[in-house]
């Protein structure tokens, strides 16, 4: 049996990697159009709505602040030493 030299052997694996990358079809991602708008600063993630996902009603509360505890009295820390 004889041997394909090196240099023969790299073009032919080039060539076939070229064939199948061309062959394969482009699949362009649908851009999806978001309504909220991402206040955090960070990457706002939107995914196509699943038809076999089961629909939830969110609650419409307000948001408030939490109290820290610092003008409230609350002691926070280790009792003061006397």
């Amino acid at each position: 049996m004889r041997r394909i030299p090196v240099r023969t052997a790299t073009v032919l694996a080039l060539a076939g990697a070229f064939a199948l990358a061309a062959c394969q079809s482009e699949e362009t991602e649908p851009t999806l159009e978001v309504d909220a708008e991402d206040l955090s600063g960070g990457e706002l993630i939107a995914t196509p709505a699943d038809e076999e996902a089961v629909d939830v009603d969110l609650p419409e509360t307000p948001m408030t602040p939490v109290d820290t505890g610092i003008d409230s009295g609350v002691a926070t820390g280790a009792p003061a030493a006397e």
